[in-house]
């Protein structure tokens, strides 16, 4: 398998991290009974809930343009050492961004998810380059 697949089944490993994380607070600060009905009436989780919330989500976006990124390097045979390293610095960065998001470290959680960002651009390019 190639190393850029394994860190993509390790990403969508967090994500299912990442709600098991964010589930218990938040059904806990909303309540089972709005979080299993129709929410018909949204209400916001706050606090450290809602940021858990909002870095799950920010991953979901995240992980679309990863997965891009993956299938490019692997379905035009790219792969490279370049490749794997932005593939696991992407990984690294996501891991980070959670807990600097939960804590609410504004610049540092800004900071992580540039890096990610950027290792996800550089496989793009070193995939059509």
């Amino acid at each position: 398998m190639p190393v850029e697949v394994q860190v993509l089944a390790y990403a969508a490993l967090l994500q299912y991290a990442q709600f098991l994380l964010m589930a218990v607070p938040l059904n806990i600060q909303l309540g089972v009974e709005y979080t299993s009905g129709p929410r018909d009436e949204a209400q916001e989780a706050r606090g450290i809930p809602g940021r858990l919330k909002r870095a799950m989500d920010n991953h979901f976006e995240g992980l679309i343009l990863f997965t891009i990124a993956v299938a490019v390097v692997v379905l035009g045979e790219a792969g490279s050492a370049l490749t794997a390293k932005a593939a696991w610095t992407y990984l690294a960065a996501r891991i980070l961004y959670v807990p600097a998001y939960a804590s609410g470290i504004p610049l540092l959680r800004s900071a992580i998810w540039f890096v990610g960002f950027a290792a996800t651009f550089v496989m793009l390019l070193a995939a059509v380059l």
